[in-house]
C-alpha cells in the first residue's frame, strides 16, 4: 500500500505524474476535472510540478480539503500555499473555489473529485478531521449527508478554527493520493493498516485505508 521514495523530489515526481494522469482522464472523459488540494509541507514540491503540467487547466476546478479560518495572507492559510506554488504557471488558468466561500450545492457540482490530495499528521488526522475535535464523530460518518464541518479552535496545529471536508465528501473521489514524510508517519500508517475492524477510532486516516470504494495511493519519503 505504501510506495517509498528516496527523497521528497522523487516523491513529488511520482505523485505529480499520478495526479496529472487522474486529471487528464477526467478531462478526456468529461471535458472537465476537479482537484482537491491540501496544505502542509509535503504537497509544495508536488504543486511546483503540477503548476507546469501541460493539461487543460482552464477546465479544472480546484478546492481544498480543509482551510484554517485565518487571513488569506497568513502563512497558516492553505490558500496561500496554492497561490505561491500551484497557481503560478499553466495551472493559474484553473478555477479556484475557496472552501470558506461557497455552499455545499456548489461543492457537489465538483463531485466525484477526479483527484484528492491529502496529507496526514503524526496524530493520524487527515484534512482537519482531528482527534479530540467535538465534531469528529459526525464528520467521520462515511454515510453522513454533510460535505463540510466546522472544527472549533483549540485543536490541531496551529489550534485555530477550521473548515474541513467530511469523510463522506472525501470518499466521493475517483482517486486519493496521500503524501507523507518521516518515519513517525510511516509508523502511523502501519499501525492504522494493521488494526482490526472496529478499532482505530483515534486515527482518522484509517477510515480511508479501510475502505474499498476509492483507490488510495500512499507516497512516502524519509524526510
Amino acid at each position: 500500500m505504501l510506495e517509498a521514495f528516496p527523497d521528497t523530489e522523487a516523491l513529488a515526481d511520482a505523485a505529480s505524474e499520478a495526479i496529472v494522469a487522474a486529471l487528464g482522464a477526467g478531462l478526456a472523459a468529461r471535458g472537465h476535472a476537479s482537484l482537491v488540494a491540501t496544505g502542509g509541507r509535503s504537497p509544495g514540491p508536488v504543486y511546483d510540478r503540477l503548476a507546469r503540467a501541460p493539461i487543460d487547466w482552464a477546465h479544472v476546478a480546484v478546492t481544498l480539503s480543509d482551510e484554517r479560518h485565518v487571513d488569506t495572507e497568513s502563512p497558516n492559510a492553505n490558500a496561500r500555499l496554492l497561490r505561491e506554488r500551484l497557481f503560478v504557471g499553466a495551472a493559474a488558468a484553473a478555477r479556484y473555489l475557496p472552501l470558506t466561500d461557497y455552499a455545499e450545492p456548489a461543492l457537489k457540482k465538483l463531485m466525484p473529485f477526479d483527484a484528492t490530495i491529502l496529507g496526514m499528521g503524526e496524530d493520524g488526522h487527515i484534512a482537519s478531521l482531528i482527534p479530540g475535535s467535538p465534531v469528529l464523530a459526525d464528520a467521520m460518518d462515511p454515510a453522513g449527508a454533510a460535505l463540510t464541518a466546522e472544527s472549533p479552535q483549540g485543536f490541531g496545529s496551529p489550534p485555530v478554527a477550521r473548515i474541513t471536508l467530511t469523510l463522506s465528501a472525501l470518499l466521493q473521489s475517483r482517486a486519493i493520493f496521500l503524501l507523507i514524510a518521516g518515519e513517525a508517519k510511516r509508523q502511523v500508517i502501519e499501525r492504522a493498516a494493521s488494526l482490526p475492524d472496529g478499532a482505530g477510532g483515534d486515527l482518522p486516516v484509517r477510515a480511508i485505508l479501510n475502505q474499498d470504494h476509492v483507490p488510495v495511493r500512499i507516497f512516502w519519503a524519509p524526510n
